[in-house]
């Protein structure tokens, strides 16, 4: 048995969940989030609790139990806490700012990046180079915050970029000019 597809998924007061066919929707005071499943992964609700089920021991059947349950357990924190990342814009003249659903950054190219924000995804711009992406939807706050990350990768040599805020670029010395 799983390890972690075998634990249960408490509930808390205040969130909704239904089960159909091979679909999970949990509703919750930050909204609401729905999930298709494998067929061979079964779920059910019992008492306070979801539980979750596999059809066989195959390898494949292991694998979707822990991930199912994984999932399910990030959807019943996201509606009720929510989840975020957080970035930091670090260069000279290098900043952001948001207008309207577009996060505009200036990012030392010829022109300013404009980065257009998901639905249900939300950004807040401290002193112009923190950015943090707030949102319910584990998968989809991570994506955004990569794919920010992605359009000025941090460099090892002044380490100018976008990175996450806990994340410790390795600087690399540059030429150390040993000419006569």
């Amino acid at each position: 048995m799983s390890r972690i597809g075998r634990k249960p998924i408490p509930i808390p007061s205040g969130i909704d969940v239904k089960v159909e066919k091979n679909s999970v929707s949990v509703k919750g005071p930050k909204g609401e989030l729905k999930q298709n499943f494998h067929p061979k992964i079964g779920v059910k609700i019992d008492k306070s609790e979801i539980l979750v089920s596999r059809a066989s021991d195959d390898k494949f059947d292991r694998a979707l139990h822990g991930l199912t349950r994984s999932i399910i357990a990030n959807m019943v924190t996201g509606v009720t806490k929510g989840y975020e990342k957080s970035l930091e814009i670090s260069g000279v003249g290098y900043r952001a700012q948001v207008q309207g659903r577009q996060l505009v950054m200036t990012l030392g190219f010829s022109h300013p990046v404009n980065f257009e924000l998901p639905n249900g995804i939300e950004a807040v711009v401290d002193k112009q180079t923190n950015i943090t992406i707030k949102g319910i939807d584990k998968y989809l706050v991570g994506q955004t915050a990569a794919n920010i990350r992605s359009l000025k990768k941090p460099e090892p040599y002044k380490g100018k970029g976008i990175k996450y805020a806990d994340e410790h670029i390795r600087r690399k010395e540059g030429k150390t000019g040993k000419g006569k």
